[in-house]
C-alpha cells in the first residue's frame, strides 16, 4: 500500500508529466461521450418518479393529467438546454469551466444568488438520496410481501421490515460511496439505466395484460378520481396539487447536469454534446413515462396505486413482479449515487481547502483489490460518506411517504433549479434588456412555474401532516 499528497486538490492520481493524462484545467482527462452523459441522465430521471405517475394522473384526470406531462417534459427541454449554455464562463463554448451549478450560478448571477442555489440545489440532493432510499425499501417489501402472500394465500398477514431493507441498501451504498468521482460513475449508470428500461417496460407489459383481461374494468374519467366517490372536495384539492409535485419530480434532473456535462471530453464542444443527451435523455423519459402513467391509469383507473408495480402483487407468474422490483433496487443504487456525488465533492473540496495540510483530508492511498486492479482510498472521504449514507438511511426510516416526499422534493426543485436560475443565467449571459418582450416572456414563464411549485409544495406538506398523524417510526410495514 502507497500513498501520496496530490499537488492538486482536483487530481487525485500520481503525479506525471504525460500531459494527454490532463485536460486544460489540469484535472484527470475527461473521456465522458454522448452515449455515458445519456446514460447518466436517464438514470437520474427515470427513478422513483416514474412509479407515481399512473396515481398522478388518476388525481389530474385524462386532460390535465397528460397536459402536466407534456408541459413539464417541454419546460424541462427547454430550460435544460439552456443550462448546458453555463458549464463555462463567459462564453458557452470557451472561458473557465463550471465544475457545478453553483459556480455557474456564481459566475452568472453573483454571491447571494450562488448561497441561494445552493441551499435548493443541495437540500433536494439531499432530499433525493432519501426519497430514493425510501422508494428502494417498498420495492424490498413488495418482493419480500409478494412471495409471502403467493405462499400463504392472499388473506395471509404479511409484513416487510422497512428498517431492514434500508439497512442492507445503506451497507451497498457505503460501499459504492467509496468509488471517487463522477468520472468513475459510467458503467454503474449504463448498468442503472439498463435497469430502468426493464422495470419500466416490465410494468407497460403487465398493465396491457390487465387491460386485455378485463378482468377488472376500472372506472377513468376526464377529471381525475371524483368528488364525493373517491375522495372528499379537499381531498381532491390537495392531492392534485401534490399529484403536480410527483410530475415535477419525475424530471427532476437539473441539479446534476453540470455536474453530467463534466465528465464529457472537450472536443466537440461540452454544450453541443450535452444539448444532444438533453434531448435524448427528456425524449426517452417523455416516451416511457406517458405508457406507463396512461397504460398505469387505464388499467387501474382512479384506484391507481401510489407505487405503480405495487398493483401487480397478485399477478402470475409472481417472479416477473419480483424481477421487476428488483430491476428497481439495482436502478437506484445507481440513481442514489449520480444525486450524492456533487454532495460528497462539494463537502470534500471545502475540505481540502480548509485543511490542506492535514494527511487524513488530503493524502491518497493505492490499494491493490485481487480482480479489480488499484484503487484510491482516502480516509475523510471514507468517513464523511459512510456518515452521509447513514444520515438518509436514518432519515428515511422516519419519514417513509412514498408519494408525499416525492411531491415535496419535485415542488423544492423544480421552480428554481430547473426555471428560475436557468433563465436569469440566460438573460445574464445574453444581455436580454429589462421589460423587453423577451425579458417579460422568460420571467411570465419562471412566475407560472414558480405557482406551480407552492401549489405543489402545499400539497405535499398537507399529505405528510396528515400520515404523520396515524404514522408510528421504526414499525414493519404491512
Amino acid at each position: 500500500m502507497e500513498f501520496q499528497r496530490p499537488a492538486n486538490f482536483a487530481v487525485e492520481t500520481v503525479e506525471t508529466n504525460d500531459k494527454t493524462m490532463f485536460d486544460d484545467d489540469g484535472r484527470e482527462k475527461r473521456t465522458g461521450t454522448l452515449v455515458t452523459a445519456s446514460a447518466h441522465i436517464i438514470t437520474a430521471v427515470i427513478g422513483s418518479g416514474v412509479l407515481s405517475l399512473a396515481w398522478a394522473i388518476a388525481q389530474l384526470g385524462w386532460i390535465a393529467g397528460v397536459t402536466a406531462l407534456i408541459l413539464f417534459s417541454m419546460i424541462t427541454l427547454y430550460t435544460s438546454s439552456l443550462l448546458t449554455n453555463f458549464y463555462r464562463f463567459p462564453e458557452p463554448n470557451s472561458g473557465k469551466r463550471n465544475y457545478t451549478y453553483m459556480q455557474a450560478v456564481e459566475s452568472y448571477l453573483g454571491g447571494f444568488k450562488y448561497k441561494l442555489c445552493g441551499v435548493f440545489q443541495y437540500g433536494n440532493l439531499v432530499g433525493t438520496s432519501i426519497g430514493y432510499t425510501i422508494t428502494t425499501a417498498l420495492s424490498v417489501g413488495a418482493i419480500i410481501q409478494s412471495n409471502c402472500h403467493h405462499k400463504h394465500g392472499k388473506a395471509a398477514k404479511c409484513s416487510a421490515s422497512t428498517e431492514l431493507s434500508i439497512v442492507i441498501f445503506g451497507i451497498l451504498q457505503i460501499l459504492l460511496s467509496q468509488i471517487p468521482n463522477f468520472h468513475k460513475l459510467s458503467g454503474l449508470s449504463i448498468l442503472a439505466a439498463a435497469m430502468s428500461f426493464t422495470y419500466s417496460i416490465i410494468g407497460v407489459c403487465l398493465a396491457i395484460t390487465k387491460i386485455a383481461t378485463g378482468e377488472a374494468n376500472p372506472k377513468t374519467s376526464l377529471t381525475g378520481v371524483e368528488v364525493g366517490v373517491d375522495v372528499t372536495s379537499q381531498q381532491k384539492i390537495w392531492r392534485s396539487f401534490q399529484a403536480l409535485g410527483n410530475i415535477a419530480f419525475a424530471y427532476a434532473y437539473s441539479q446534476v447536469l453540470i455536474d453530467i456535462q463534466d465528465t464529457l471530453k472537450s472536443s466537440p464542444p461540452e454544450n453541443v454534446v450535452m444539448k444532444k443527451a438533453t434531448a435524448v435523455g427528456v425524449f426517452v423519459t417523455t416516451a416511457f413515462y406517458m405508457l406507463c402513467g396512461i397504460l398505469g391509469y387505464i388499467a387501474f383507473g382512479n384506484d391507481a396505486p401510489g407505487n405503480f408495480l405495487a398493483g401487480f402483487g397478485y399477478f402470475e407468474p409472481a417472479w416477473i413482479v419480483d424481477f421487476a422490483n428488483a430491476c428497481i433496487v439495482v436502478h437506484l443504487l445507481g440513481a442514489y449515487q449520480v444525486f450524492a456525488q456533487p454532495v460528497y465533492r462539494k463537502m470534500e473540496d471545502w475540505s481540502k481547502e480548509k485543511w490542506p495540510e492535514s494527511d487524513f483530508v488530503v493524502k491518497e492511498y493505492s490499494i491493490g483489490i485481487p480482480c479489480l486492479g488499484t484503487c484510491n482510498f482516502n480516509g475523510f472521504r471514507a468517513v464523511w460518506r459512510t456518515l452521509y449514507v447513514i444520515l438518509t438511511c436514518t432519515l428515511a426510516i422516519i419519514l417513509p411517504f412514498f408519494n408525499d416526499i416525492l411531491g415535496l422534493l419535485g415542488a423544492f426543485v423544480f421552480w428554481p433549479l430547473t426555471v428560475y436560475f436557468p433563465l436569469e443565467m440566460h438573460i445574464a449571459q445574453n444581455k436580454i434588456p429589462k421589460y423587453s418582450r423577451r425579458w417579460v416572456g422568460l420571467n411570465l414563464l419562471s412566475g407560472s412555474c414558480l405557482i406551480v411549485s407552492l401549489l405543489a409544495a402545499g400539497g405535499s406538506i398537507q399529505g405528510i401532516i396528515t400520515a404523520l398523524k396515524t404514522y408510528r417510526p421504526f414499525k414493519s410495514v404491512a
